[in-house]
């Protein structure tokens, strides 16, 4: 294992084992208190290797400098902190499968759980490599924690050199996985002409076309007695929300059903009970109509069921999330360009295939910092067969000095 590799490897474990998930229901900022347990260990070790202006925002944010050494125009580097909500991420033990061999990968803490070639097609490309994966009953967090391990990374190689470089201007942010994440002064505190979040899957893939997201939350109140007393009288809102969710185009319109260019709507929570059910919904699409007609299929749904059932209270409320980057980035290339140069120069074939989600990026280009977004390598992300090649971060890292250098010209 390279230096750079052995860093990179040491940095994700230690991040990956501090629990930092975000929580979509808090109203906080951040949304949990835990984030800033990572965020305080970062400002602790910019300081170390030599950053300039670090801090900690007031909004959840670090921030910290690279100082120039040419003149060029200041690039932002970007990552998110906290994990997402949809799985546990408490107590993660991160653990290194070194020289890859090729087979099955078993997890010590559920032994019926298998990651392989078979069920992750990217590994069978990793013979050799180190792979890290937590141990079964977590998600490891390399979403996005190798991210901040390879900017971490390049910045402790960038600040020992005194190599041709503009001012680098570095970024941690909270609460990425619940559309929180860019702070509306985070923009003018992050001063970069141009910048990049490293929040990507495979080698180089370089990606500027993300989902326009909306979500929604629709409130069915019913009529609440006695259930021995209940006929004709009762409204149970628990029947109420299945029946919405059957009116909705289940073959056609969810995840489990899409992909490539193809949006959804999707229930991501129900709660309550007989008297009030809450449902929440992500709304996707890679066009604004399509996003539209997705919002106007649940409002109708709502609709209908309100007219079928007036003694009900129905309520659907959608609200905008973020927006596809590249109604603002294909007027202006050129740090896609500059990323794709710098991949090639690594031997890498850089690729653009439109994120079937959403990044940090998304939000800061609709806010006038373009913001394309790069690989880490992370796979299977999200849930417990989550791994990374620490090689492949490894390549990540030298993207983000290639970019640097380019830059400066």
């Amino acid at each position: 294992m390279s230096d750079l590799a052995a860093e990179l490897c040491d940095r994700l474990t230690r991040y990956c084992a501090i629990d930092s998930q975000s929580d979509d229901d808090s109203p906080s900022q951040p949304s949990t208190a835990i984030q800033l347990n990572l965020a305080r260990l970062l400002v602790d070790e910019l300081q170390a290797i030599g950053a300039a202006d670090v801090r900690l925002t007031d909004y959840g944010a670090v921030l910290a400098t690279i100082p120039g050494t040419a003149p060029g125009p200041a690039v932002g580097f970007l990552a998110h902190m906290d994990t997402a909500p949809q799985f546990n991420a408490t107590g993660v033990k991160p653990r290194v499968i070194r020289g890859y061999n090729g087979g099955a990968i078993s997890f010590p803490d559920d032994p019926a759980l298998v990651l392989s070639p078979e069920t992750s097609p990217h590994l069978a490309d990793k013979l050799g490599h180190d792979i890290v994966t937590a141990s079964g009953l977590t998600l490891l967090g390399a979403d996005d924690k190798a991210g901040i391990a390879v900017i971490m990374a390049a910045a402790h190689l960038l600040l020992a050199s005194d190599a041709p470089r503009p001012t680098i201007r570095i970024a941690f942010t909270p609460d990425e996985e619940i559309g929180r994440g860019v702070d509306k002064r985070l923009p003018a505190d992050l001063g970069a002409a141009f910048a990049y979040t490293f929040d990507g899957g495979a080698v180089g893939e370089i990606e500027y076309e993300s989902f326009s997201a909306d979500g929604a939350v629709v409130t069915i109140d019913g009529v609440s007695i006695h259930p021995g007393y209940a006929r004709g009288k009762m409204v149970n809102a628990t029947t109420l929300a299945a029946r919405l969710l059957s009116m909705l185009p289940q073959s056609t319109m969810t995840p489990e059903v899409t992909a490539d260019r193809e949006g959804f709507l999707h229930c991501t929570e129900m709660t309550g009970g007989s008297s009030r059910m809450v449902l929440k919904f992500i709304l996707r699409d890679f066009e604004l109509d399509g996003l539209a007609h997705k919002g106007e299929v649940l409002r109708s749904a709502c609709a209908a069921l309100q007219t079928a059932e007036p003694r009900a209270r129905i309520d659907c409320a959608i609200r905008p999330q973020y927006r596809n980057m590249r109604y603002w980035l294909e007027k202006d290339m050129t740090p896609v360009d500059l990323a794709r140069d710098a991949a090639r120069a690594l031997g890498l074939d850089p690729v653009s295939v439109p994120i079937r989600g959403g990044t940090d990026g998304s939000r800061l280009t609709e806010m006038g910092v373009p913001c394309p977004n790069l690989f880490t390598g992370m796979q299977e992300i999200h849930g417990p067969l989550e791994w990374i090649s620490v090689q492949d971060m490894a390549r990540a890292a030298e993207l983000m000095l290639g970019i640097a250098a380019r830059a400066a010209r």
